[in-house]
């Protein structure tokens, strides 16, 4: 089963320097913080949402399928004319087309079972600890790191 996410934040691993993308549970309080998410240059994701605008294939949802030796795994699913069409994907390219085509973030429920870092938004950070964490971080921070 599949539940559907928003991505809430960008953060910067105070240790590892790695960013981490915390998604949260739209129906829900549920978080996933994903660690060591690369997150290349956004004009890929531009060239890849006006290729497929030009194929006339709409972005259906992107999936977070797996997390597997500490690395998660991600699904783009594509509709072209009716043929529903799935495209294997790092994580961070997944969430960052889904950014830019507006489609639907799922996260499947195996995923939080598998990560040490999924927990209850009451059981991490609250809405205002997140608030204050990022409005310390300065623009060189936000700056490194775009999706």
């Amino acid at each position: 089963m599949e539940v559907e996410m928003t991505i809430r934040g960008l953060m910067l691993d105070p240790t590892s320097n790695m960013p981490i993308v915390i998604l949260k549970d739209v129906g829900g309080e549920t978080v996933l913080e994903m660690e060591k998410v690369s997150t290349p240059r956004p004009m890929t994701h531009d060239l890849i949402k006006n290729v497929l605008m030009g194929l006339e294939t709409k972005v259906h949802k992107v999936v977070v399928t797996e997390l597997r030796e500490d690395t998660f795994y991600a699904v783009i699913w594509l509709d072209h004319g009716g043929e529903v069409i799935s495209i294997d994907s790092r994580p961070s390219d997944a969430l960052a087309l889904a950014l830019r085509v507006d489609c639907p973030i799922y996260v499947d429920e195996l995923v939080f079972k598998a990560s040490k870092l999924a927990a209850s938004a009451s059981d991490r950070l609250t809405s205002e600890d997140l608030r204050k964490y990022l409005e310390g971080l300065s623009d060189d921070d936000l700056g490194k790191y775009k999706m």
